[in-house]
C-alpha cells in the first residue's frame, strides 16, 4: 500500500525531471530571454519555483532553508535580500535573474529536493493536519501546504518547457 508521504515523494520527484528537461544543456542566453518585457524568462522561472519550495518546506520542516544553509544565495549573487523568493515580483525584478549558469539552477534544484524529500519521508498521515500559517481563512494545514507547493512548482516547471519549446522554435 502507498503512504501518502510516498505519493507526495513522487509528485516532488517530478519537478526535479521537469527543471532539468528545462535547463541542462541551456545557454545563458536562452535562459535569460523573454518573450515581452514583463515574461518571465526560464532562469526566473525555475529560481523562483525553487524558492518557494525551500522557502515553503523549510519553515514546515523548521530548518534554515537551503538557498542560505548551503550557499546559493552567495553563488546566484542575486541583487535581492535572501528572504526573496520571487513572489510578487515585476518585470524589472523579473530580469535582474541573469548570470545564473544553468548548473546553479538544477543544483540549487536539486539541493532543495534532496532536503524536501527527506522532509517528506519522515512524515505521517498525522502530521497533515498541523496548521502551519494562521494568515489565512481557513488556517493552511500541512497537506494544503504540501499540495500548493506542488502544484505550483509543477505549474511553473510546464511554463519553463513551453518557454524553451518556443525559444528553441524561434532559433
Amino acid at each position: 500500500m502507498t503512504t501518502t508521504a510516498e505519493l507526495l515523494i513522487e509528485g516532488y520527484a517530478r519537478i526535479g525531471q521537469l527543471v532539468h528537461q528545462v535547463v541542462d544543456g541551456a545557454d545563458e542566453a536562452m535562459l535569460t530571454q523573454r518573450l515581452d518585457p514583463e515574461a518571465n524568462s526560464i532562469a526566473w522561472l525555475v529560481w523562483h519555483l525553487t524558492r518557494v519550495q525551500d522557502d515553503h518546506l523549510a519553515e514546515a520542516a523548521g530548518t534554515e532553508q537551503v538557498w542560505t544553509a548551503n550557499g546559493w544565495a552567495e553563488r546566484f549573487g542575486l541583487p535581492f535580500d535572501d528572504s526573496v523568493t520571487g513572489y510578487g515580483q515585476d518585470g524589472d525584478e523579473v530580469g535582474q535573474v541573469r548570470g545564473v549558469p544553468a548548473a546553479h539552477l538544477s543544483g540549487y534544484y536539486d539541493d532543495v529536493q534532496t532536503a524536501g524529500i527527506a522532509y517528506l519521508r519522515q512524515l505521517g498521515d498525522d502530521d497533515l493536519d498541523r496548521v502551519v500559517d494562521k494568515r489565512w481563512d481557513p488556517p493552511v494545514t500541512l497537506a494544503v501546504r504540501l499540495v500548493s507547493v506542488l502544484a505550483d512548482d509543477l505549474q511553473h516547471a510546464g511554463q519553463a518547457a513551453f518557454l524553451k519549446g518556443i525559444l528553441e522554435r524561434r532559433g
